[in-house]
């Protein structure tokens, strides 16, 4: 998360800084779009980071589906598997599956 924090608060704003400069507002612009992407980023990755220290990022308090990211296995529970019973993956390739489509 710090180095999406750098990218927000001093990378992409002084390219930007940069190409305004040199007369590139187009390219200006999407240095500002990209640095407004990083901040979302260091937003997502810290409150993952918390769901992680807190024991959280794998048990919830009522039961959700949880999807395998490697073959898309879907388990209904509180907690994510210790390991993908159809692919034998890590509990670390299980995510809450969300239906956003």
């Amino acid at each position: 998360a710090g180095g999406e924090n750098e990218e927000w608060t001093e990378l992409y704003p002084e390219f930007a800084k940069v190409a305004d400069e040199e007369g590139f507002k187009d390219v200006a612009n999407m240095y500002r779009m990209i640095s407004n992407a990083e901040k979302h980023h260091e937003k997502r990755y810290r409150a993952l980071l918390e769901e992680i220290e807190m024991g959280e990022a794998f048990c919830k308090e009522t039961p959700v589906e949880w999807r395998c990211l490697n073959c898309g296995y879907i388990h209904n529970g509180k907690g994510a598997p210790e390991k993908c019973p159809a692919c034998e993956h890590p509990q670390a390739y299980f995510e809450v599956n969300n239906t956003n489509w």
